[in-house]
């Protein structure tokens, strides 16, 4: 039973949802932190499409990507829908970000160099 009699929760299904969660907190800090690396490496690939007037947006690359994505995410037991939405927005994200920077440089308003 995972409760008494006075509606408190067991001790032991306590501990083990602490232990879960600290989990759960510690991939959480992991994700943010490679997903702030990658968009550094995102950033200066706008920076360098940007100096040789370049597109933003690359749609074979971004196919790729998603079918590469949606791959890893089958044998990992991850649902590959949930994959493919999740990498579409972060390539929005970043698309969004090398229009910004197309613009800034054409602009004048940012260094050509990060």
């Amino acid at each position: 039973m995972t409760t008494s009699n006075t509606g408190e929760v067991d001790p032991a299904v306590r501990e083990e949802l602490v232990r879960l969660r600290d989990s759960i907190d510690n991939i959480d800090a992991a994700v943010v932190h490679m997903l702030a690396e990658r968009f550094k490496c995102t950033q200066q690939v706008g920076h360098l499409k940007a100096r040789h007037q370049l597109p933003p947006a690359d749609p074979g690359r971004e196919a790729r990507q998603i079918e590469r994505l949606r791959t890893l995410a089958e044998n990992a037991k991850l649902d590959p829908a949930f994959a493919e939405k999740f990498l579409n927005f972060i390539i929005a994200e970043v698309i969004r970000h090398h229009e910004r920077i197309a613009e800034d440089t054409i602009n004048g308003s940012t260094p050509l160099a990060n």
